[in-house]
């Protein structure tokens, strides 16, 4: 037994040693961003010098297949983790909150997670953690820590924000560089901003593993379309933050690897699906006088281009039933738009987190939330994901370059294999992960 004990602490301190040798790594989100934004280069293409120098420089994917559900919570935790939502727990941006008590509450906190992170991969082999702005990083281990919440967008945010960080970092931070953005904002401005605090925190810290995310792309996105004007000017701006980003990271440390990655694809939207009004009418959820739901047997959890169904009582076999007949009617209107309704095995399949059923939309539709609405409604959104990540719209970006990555391209690789890759160039273990590492 002694000498097994020698071995795991000889590995362990080998390890340590390797992790110290890597070069660090600054792994950079656009939520959004899709393949044909970054590799078309003809026609109205945006013009992106920095971002696809990038790509020359080091290892791509041409295409990331996504999670299911294709959104930024679940698919930014897959990104940390190397496994599907199924195992780590984020199964879609909201948490499960059938009665509307947790007032939108977001999957912000890092204690959702129910597997290991690079964070914790990081830490554990001695380096300094940093992260700004990062989906599900509310109390990350991690050193320097500027989490993404948020709850009403008014001033008490920001001291919300303060009080959730690294004590002392922000205020630091502001110091120099004025203030930094709320958490709700999500404008390109706000990313221009995040991405000099991004630069400054590198600089100060020198952290061995970073996380940074940016969210304006997605917002245009959204609000006009995926490749709208809009989009692509957005597209642009972050070229150039993320650019003079990237140089200054390596200018703080030449060695600096830089992993570029997305979550998620778009697709053109033009209805919004209101099946909860269809439940409320079968009774299945119950609403007082106000609207409000006051009592359910099964409801729904959404997420954009897709809804899980869930049982109150998971062994309530009558509920089963009707819910499923219901989704049967509703589905076999093509005019709904629903490509196919999965069954808990189904779900499972996709690596989905467990529910009793999965409501998957055509590209175009998406669910609704009003129960007072008809079925059918125009939707206020022109662009959307949450559809199942076997569209090739949903696909998503990997891009790495820096120390030791050889030039290489992927045609369509799993998300699943960005966290296991990443960790093998930190000369990390993340023995968890349900992906591969791409390189050697």
């Amino acid at each position: 037994m002694r000498h097994a004990g020698m071995k795991i602490v000889l590995a362990m301190t080998m390890l340590v040693a390797i992790a110290a040798q890597a070069a660090p790594v600054v792994l950079i989100s656009i939520d959004g961003l899709q393949p044909d934004d970054l590799y078309a280069t003809t026609g109205d293409a945006a013009a992106l010098p920095r971002l696809r120098a990038l790509v020359a420089e080091g290892s791509h994917a041409r295409r990331v297949r996504g999670v299911m559900p294709t959104l930024t919570y679940p698919s930014h935790a897959t990104l940390l983790t190397g496994v599907a939502p199924l195992r780590h727990g984020i199964g879609s941006n909201l948490t499960f909150d059938p009665e509307f008590r947790n007032q939108t509450g977001w999957y912000w906190y890092a204690a959702d997670f129910r597997v290991p992170t690079l964070w914790d991969a990081a830490k554990a082999s001695g380096r300094m953690t940093a992260n700004v702005h990062w989906p599900v990083s509310v109390g990350a281990p991690v050193d320097a820590n500027l989490p993404q919440i948020w709850r009403t967008g008014m001033p008490d945010d920001r001291k919300l924000l303060a009080a959730l960080a690294t004590p002392g970092l922000l205020p630091a931070l502001e110091a120099e560089l004025g203030d930094y953005p709320d958490g709700i904002d999500e404008t390109v401005d706000g990313d221009e901003r995040r991405a000099r605090f991004a630069a400054r925190l590198y600089q100060m810290r020198r952290p061995g593993f970073m996380t940074i995310y940016f969210a304006g792309l997605d917002h245009e996105e959204h609000r006009h379309g995926a490749g709208s004007p809009q989009a692509r000017a957005a597209l642009v701006r972050l070229d150039r933050a993320i650019g003079d980003l990237i140089a200054a990271l390596r200018r703080t440390d030449p060695d600096t690897v830089v992993a570029l990655v997305s979550d998620h694809g778009f697709a053109s939207l033009r209805k919004d699906v209101n099946l909860i009004g269809a439940f409320v009418r079968a009774g299945l959820i119950t609403v007082d006088a106000n609207g409000k739901v006051s009592d359910w047997k099964a409801s729904i959890w959404p997420s954009a281009g897709s809804a899980a169904i869930v049982l109150r009582d998971p062994h309530d076999a009558a509920t089963r039933a009707a819910v499923a007949a219901l989704l049967g009617d509703i589905a076999a209107d093509p005019a709904h738009g629903i490509e196919r309704v999965l069954d808990a095995a189904g779900i499972a399949a996709l690596g989905g987190a467990p529910a009793d059923h999965l409501v998957l939309f055509e590209p175009g539709y998406q669910i609704g939330r009003d129960p007072a609405a008809p079925m059918l409604a125009n939707s206020t959104y022109r662009g959307m994901h949450g559809y199942s990540p076997e569209h090739a719209e949903m696909d998503a970006v990997f891009v790495v370059a820096g120390k030791g990555v050889p030039r290489r391209q992927f045609d369509r690789i799993d998300m699943r294999d960005i966290a296991p890759t990443l960790a093998r160039l930190m000369g990390v273990e993340l023995p968890d992960a349900e992906g591969k590492a791409l390189l050697p």
